[in-house]
């Protein structure tokens, strides 16, 4: 008996090391001990008017509103509904989420919002994907690329955020299904390091800075269980679905089945009017907050837009759907790649 119960606990212990080497090698052991965080420090960032400008464009202008806010998306320009601006929607609409996703109110409310989050909190959750309470963020909130963000920016768009009127908005909590709510728990990773401002001078660098904070390549390249398609960056095919109808995001390499044919004034006048020439753009894409940058960021955008690998990938919106063997999606011309 002793003997049998001595065999029976080597075998035990035998598996428990084969599980515990499988894990390792696999999905490692974050989603089941927590997102890596790193200690919250009690720094604070310094209101100066030059950040508060510097913070207002950023999160104006690169989308940060588009789901910390809730939209009419039936209008083209998606108007934010009046008393929501950074009071989140009650859950983001967009159809294939794994549960329910709810961008929380960020306004300045203590009761509601972020009005008791310290600056480090909120520094923290947005290029790392801790939030406030230590859980793992849902990476629909853009922090992979919020990682790039330079410590000045990142100091602006904190600064910004806490002048934002405070709206007292209660919203439920985001509910992820099993197992994504474990395996996300692994994206997260601390910022250590001092990230300095790009080359602004350098049109390239500039544009495509403002391409990854802005997440572009996030509807633009698709994927394929959460994981972006190799060989496919920019080449658009990402179905779209939600009150604003069921588009497929559009191919911007430089190949003649993406945006080839744009020059500097085409790119700059879509982005203003949400049009290309008489072609109605969808508002899902967010031309009606990028219509308010710069001329000179827009054209460094499209600067750097110019020097993505061209990819053949035809996609349109205007033809009737069919599966794409290259994506895998059912999208207009997807027979034809």
């Amino acid at each position: 008996m002793q003997r049998a119960l001595k065999t029976l606990g080597l075998i035990l212990l035998g598996l428990a090391l084969l599980a515990g080497v499988a894990i390792t090698l696999t999905i490692g052991w974050r989603p089941f001990i927590g997102p890596k965080a790193r200690p919250l420090t009690n720094r604070k960032f310094e209101p100066t008017p030059e950040r508060l400008a510097r913070g207002q464009y950023l999160v104006e202008n690169l989308g940060c509103f588009d789901c910390h806010g809730e939209h009419d998306w039936k209008k083209h320009d998606a108007p934010l509904v009046e008393g929501t601006k950074g009071a989140g929607p009650a859950e983001f609409q967009l159809a294939g989420l794994p549960g329910r996703v709810v961008p929380p109110n960020i306004t300045p409310d203590r009761e509601t919002g972020a009005g008791d989050w310290t600056d480090d909190q909120l520094a923290r959750a947005i290029r790392e994907g801790v939030g406030h309470d230590g859980r793992a963020l849902f990476p629909l909130m853009p922090y992979l690329h919020y990682r790039s963000m330079s410590d000045e920016d990142l100091a602006s768009v904190v600064v910004y955020i806490r002048s934002i009127p405070a709206v007292h908005r209660v919203l439920p909590p985001t509910k992820i299904i099993f197992p994504v709510k474990y395996l996300m728990r692994s994206a997260p990773e601390p910022v250590t390091a001092p990230v300095p401002n790009p080359d602004f001078s350098n049109p390239v660098e500039r544009g495509k800075y403002l391409v990854n904070i802005a997440g572009c390549s996030d509807c633009h390249t698709p994927q394929k269980k959460g994981q972006d398609i190799p060989g496919l960056e920019f080449a658009g095919g990402t179905i779209l679905e939600g009150p604003w109808g069921r588009v497929a995001s559009a191919n911007i390499t430089p190949d003649a089945s993406g945006i080839s044919y744009y020059d500097e004034v085409m790119f700059l006048k879509t982005m203003r009017t949400g049009y290309v020439k008489a072609r109605e753009i969808n508002q899902i894409m967010g031309w009606w907050h990028y219509r308010n940058l710069t001329d000179d960021d827009l054209k460094a955008m499209f600067a750097y837009l110019r020097t993505l690998k061209p990819v053949k990938h035809r996609v349109d919106n205007t033809e009737a759907p069919a599966l794409c063997k290259v994506c895998g999606a059912v999208h207009g011309l997807g027979d034809r790649n």
